[in-house]
């Protein structure tokens, strides 16, 4: 692994590593409870509450249309907050996007509805959202990098698959917050209970801030500085040096954002709408295959480590993943509880094994000194396509093609598709770059 490490002295070097793990895995998790919850509420609630189309598949496509609105925004974030990770720290920049996140999703829990202030409601619900995008986008890179640079030498990868611990732990949180929601009955839910998910939001920004502010600044960071000092424009020296890697980069994580919004944000639309599937059964069943991938993740990260061969363990992993959705969706058909968790289990071995990895590996393509802004470009350009679109997609996948569920596996096979050739691809830049990439 190419990624820069200080090897850490005994004692408080180790607790640094550990601190800064528990950090990002912490941070992450209430950066992605407060994005995912949003994709949770737009599945649900949003439709009816913020738009006036008398049609559920018109205000299904509305609410999801404002939730690509924050995939938009996320590359602008990862420009801003890449730029000034490289320059002045990741600390000071993963900082910032956590207060943002927070305080954006607990405003939209306040936010007044259509009924209340007509077309005021959807544009104060994308401004929001264009927020979150934001923070989102300058979280992924800083968090991935705070990790893997703090990490003793020879455990970058595991390391950085603490950040993406992150995204299964924060889908349990919020599929769990809407989980209780929903408990109440159903005008009590719309008027208010979807609130509760949102507001709680500023309680964890209290909790991640105390971590976040904890941990000391990435040691590769400081000795790059002290080396030769931050780059001038870290966006055009990435632009210009590492344009060709960077696109693959983005490349390779279209599967890692898009089978999230796949499986499961549209998969709540999906079940409900196309299916009858009760609210309460799938969000049950998505919260269980998110455990299995919580547990996955450092499994992956780890026989990665272990087998040290990191392109061969994610080309691997691609390929359960083209295969899975076919049984995924067949299972799901069924309506029966067991056989669609068994579905999302199976489904879950390859995208939570993939998503563990591809982090560490991502960012071993990069230099030091413009890391943060390189694979913040590749990770939120890839997601405001692959990330943004893919509900959308899926929605209109399932309108056109009603009681067939093959082209929305198709279309999943094709995303771990474009994946495996990138991830091929980037595995041959990295050996002839190594000694550049040490910089």
């Amino acid at each position: 692994m190419a990624v820069t490490t200080a090897a850490p002295a005994a004692g408080p070097g180790q607790n640094q590593s550990a601190r800064a793990a528990l950090a990002a895995f912490v941070g992450t998790t209430i950066e992605w409870y407060d994005f995912f919850i949003y994709g949770t509420a737009a599945a649900l609630v949003f439709g009816p509450l913020f738009f006036t189309a008398e049609s559920p598949y018109i205000a299904t496509l509305s609410a999801f249309g404002t939730f690509a609105v924050g995939f938009l925004a996320r590359p602008l974030g990862g420009l801003i907050f890449g730029h000034l990770g490289d320059r002045f720290g990741r600390k000071r920049a993963l900082v910032a996007t956590l207060v943002m996140m927070g305080i954006a999703t607990s405003c939209i829990g306040l936010l007044p509805t259509y009924a209340s202030v007509g077309l005021w409601a959807p544009v104060m619900l994308v401004v929001l959202r264009l927020i979150q995008g934001l923070a989102v986008g300058g979280e992924w890179g800083g968090a991935v990098l705070m990790a893997a640079e703090h990490a003793p030498a020879g455990r970058n990868t595991f390391f950085a698959s603490f950040a993406q611990l992150g995204s299964p732990a924060g889908q349990i949180l919020s599929l769990l917050a809407f989980r209780l929601a929903g408990l109440l009955d159903k005008e009590s839910f719309l008027t208010w209970g979807w609130r509760v998910p949102f507001l709680v939001s500023i309680l964890l920004l209290g909790v991640g801030l105390a971590i976040r502010l904890g941990v000391a600044e990435s040691p590769a960071f400081e000795k790059a500085r002290a080396a030769g000092g931050p780059p001038a424009a870290p966006v055009r020296e990435v632009l210009t040096t590492s344009l060709k890697p960077v696109l693959l980069a983005a490349g390779a994580n279209t599967f890692a954002i898009a089978s999230v919004y796949l499986f499961n944000t549209f998969m709540i639309a999906f079940t409900t709408q196309y299916l009858g599937i009760e609210r309460a059964t799938i969000l049950d069943a998505l919260l269980i295959g998110a455990v299995v991938q919580l547990v996955m993740t450092p499994v992956g990260a780890r026989i990665a480590e272990a087998i040290r061969n990191e392109r061969l363990f994610l080309q691997g992993t691609l390929i359960w993943a083209m295969l899975a959705p076919y049984p995924l969706f067949w299972l799901v058909e069924t309506k029966s509880v067991p056989l669609i968790v068994l579905g999302l289990a199976l489904n879950v071995i390859g995208t939570g094994t993939f998503y563990a990895v591809i982090a560490g590996y991502l960012a071993g393509a990069f230099p030091t000194r413009v890391r943060y802004t390189a694979i913040s470009i590749a990770y939120q350009f890839c997601g405001a396509l692959a990330g943004g679109l893919t509900p959308i997609v899926g929605t209109v996948l399932a309108e056109r093609f009603q009681g067939h569920w093959w082209p929305i596996a198709v279309f999943g096979s094709a995303l771990a598709g474009v994946s495996f050739l990138c991830v091929t691809a980037i595995g041959g830049y990295r050996a002839r770059q190594r000694g550049f990439l040490d910089g």
